[in-house]
């Protein structure tokens, strides 16, 4: 049976033990997380948290609108064994008409169904040796690496406040600040991830903030100013990443793949693509 949960409804231990121990489980699911991104969630859940669909949603006169938050790039159904695609459609039958219209972006372990689109992710097995890694990069991408070692950049610790002051000077386009804060917060509070700048001569060129969970580490966010773009801070910033984390069999999630543009970044450093499904569905 599946029955939809309300936020103050939810027995928090069985949810996020559920999530913990799902096949699929991704850190935008826990209940602390979402949580911080999303004003309002409710769940719909298989018998006793055998298997559970996280909605996140907002509310429009009568309706709820449900969305896919910030910083949440999976969402979808999560279980401690395999489900059928059928039982994913059995999910979604049981959104309640109130949810005037539905966007939720599933897991790359869950299904493509109907009124779904594919959508593009980048991931990187870090299950070798540096070296050969770098063998496999793009022509273009171990220059980049090299002009930010010939510039003596290097990795050290940040704060969340200097890299959204760079991404509110350097990039046209605003996200939830507030909300990045306190995700940022609520991550490290949590263990679940870690801060890191690039600096040259003690001048912060930008970083980004990482999470860390099971065995995959997500490029959460990331801002550079523009002489940290000209050095290829990123390209060297993802570089000692991958070298730091080099034999451990862990997932590098670039967290990002439509826009052709960053698809080509990550594709450069042999990351492959991972596919994953938008569900929409709106009533009239």
């Amino acid at each position: 049976m599946i029955k939809l949960i309300s936020r103050k409804n939810i027995n928090i231990d069985k949810y996020d033990g559920c999530i913990k121990n799902s096949i699929q489980s991704r850190i935008y699911a826990f209940s602390w997380y979402l949580d911080t991104v999303s004003k309002n969630w409710s769940v719909l859940v298989l018998n006793d948290y055998e298997a559970v669909l996280p909605i996140s949603w907002q509310r429009k006169l009568f309706f709820k609108l449900g969305n896919q938050p910030y910083f949440s790039q999976q969402l979808g159904v999560f279980s401690k064994d395999l489900i059928s695609k059928e039982l994913q459609k059995e999910f979604l039958s049981q959104i309640p008409i109130h949810f005037f219209k539905v966007v939720i972006h599933f897991n790359s372990q869950n299904y493509s169904t109907e009124n779904t689109i594919t959508l593009k992710n980048y991931k990187l097995i870090l299950n070798t040796d540096y070296a050969s890694f770098k063998k496999n990069f793009s022509k273009g991408r171990k220059h980049a690496i090299k002009v930010g070692e010939k510039a003596s950049l290097y990795v050290k610790k940040t704060t969340i406040a200097e890299l959204i002051k760079i991404h509110k000077d350097n990039y046209s386009y605003k996200i939830p600040y507030e909300v990045l804060t306190a995700l940022s917060n609520a991550i490290l509070g949590n263990r679940k991830g870690f801060l890191l700048g690039i600096f040259k001569d003690e001048q912060l060129l930008g970083g980004a903030l990482f999470t860390d969970h099971n065995n995959r580490i997500t490029y959460l966010f990331a801002a550079f100013t523009v002489k940290g773009k000209t050095l290829q801070a990123s390209s060297f910033l993802l570089s000692e990443v991958i070298k730091k984390h080099q034999n451990s069999n862990l997932i590098l999630d670039f967290e990002g793949g439509n826009m052709p543009s960053i698809a080509k970044f990550y594709r450069s450093f042999d990351a492959e693509e991972e596919n994953y499904f938008a569900f929409k569905r709106t009533l009239l």
